[in-house]
């Protein structure tokens, strides 16, 4: 064998490796953006039964994520995660394994999954002035929940 050989075979897989880099950067590239970078709301508040809980957090996609809007919230109470889909009115329940820590945020994949589905009743979405008040009941417990999403008054109309 000669250096002929060697040459050929070293172009040869250089250029296979510059085609298919293209198609794998691609490929993360679309695993990436079926992320979902969950953020902390921090003036946002959680009550069970018109008690706040000990520990409880409240997360809402980014705005660089595929889903975009206010319709989907993650909720932490206690140890137990639960993702509240607003406009079908529908609670899933969410296993810690389904997410990733990311500071003090969360990264989770598509978590609604139909056999998660936590039977809920009594779902109230209102706005109530510098606030949106969220009001379900869960079946499993049997408890009332209340989200109080805080929204800056809307100003422009004083410009």
């Amino acid at each position: 064998m000669t250096w002929n050989f060697y040459f050929r075979l070293f172009v040869s897989s250089a250029l296979l490796l510059l085609t298919l880099a293209p198609i794998s950067d691609a490929a993360s590239r679309a695993a990436d953006s079926d992320r979902i970078h969950w953020s902390q709301l921090d003036d946002a508040q959680l009550k069970i039964d018109s008690n706040p809980p000990l520990s409880w957090g409240v997360f809402q996609p980014d705005k660089k994520s595929k889903k975009k809007g206010t319709d989907l919230l993650l909720v932490l109470i206690g140890r137990r995660f639960m993702m509240l889909d607003l406009n079908a009115k529908v609670v899933y329940l969410v296993f810690p394994q389904q997410l990733t820590a990311s500071g003090k945020d969360f990264e989770s994949g598509d978590l609604a999954n139909s056999a998660n589905v936590i039977p809920t009743t009594n779902w109230s979405i209102r706005d109530v002035g510098p606030a949106e008040l969220i009001r379900l009941t869960l079946g499993d417990y049997g408890r009332l929940l209340d989200v109080s999403l805080y929204h800056p008054p809307n100003l422009a109309n004083f410009y």
